[in-house]
């Protein structure tokens, strides 16, 4: 079957099809006439078992990881075990972080409700975040890159 037919029955886009062949995760094979890339079963197979893990909040390396293990005739069903545990950390940490940031926003919204616009001449851009008053040290919102890392930077007050 063809990208857009796998996509089709895996209930998934032609872009995330590409990316994980990309990645190595799917494995089709060159048509020798027409040069199409051709997935089978087991393309399909794999294809809905990345996208069940990464719906549980593994990563494509975890996927990777997985894939491999079992290839090589291993369970990483272990390894899933202790995954998920620290992916579960990681949310719970990040569910922490944005509860912060609702809150900040919050109690930003109730400062600003009643303060006028106005074009500051003296060069800020904007006066109402330039008046939001932060105390100690908080850490921005945790954000994914491109690679799936999670980052976080701090924000001195």
């Amino acid at each position: 079957m063809r990208v857009t037919d796998l996509a089709r029955r895996a209930d998934t886009t032609t872009e995330t099809v590409r990316h994980y062949t990309d990645l190595g995760l799917l494995a089709p094979r060159r048509n020798s006439h027409n040069g199409y890339r051709e997935y089978g079963a087991e393309d399909l197979r794999r294809l809905r078992f990345a996208l069940k893990a990464r719906s549980l909040g593994f990563t494509l390396s975890d996927v990777s990881e997985l894939m491999s293990a079992s290839g090589a005739g291993q369970t990483p069903c272990p390894r899933v075990r202790d995954l998920i545990e620290t992916r579960l950390g990681e949310v719970e940490e990040r569910i922490q972080e944005l509860q912060a940031l609702s809150q900040r926003m919050r109690q930003a919204m109730a400062a600003w409700e009643n303060t006028p616009d106005r074009h500051l001449a003296d060069g800020r851009v904007c006066g109402l975040i330039d008046s939001f008053e932060q105390i100690g040290e908080e850490v921005a919102p945790v954000v994914r890159d491109h690679r799936e890392n999670m980052t976080s930077t701090p924000i001195r007050g």
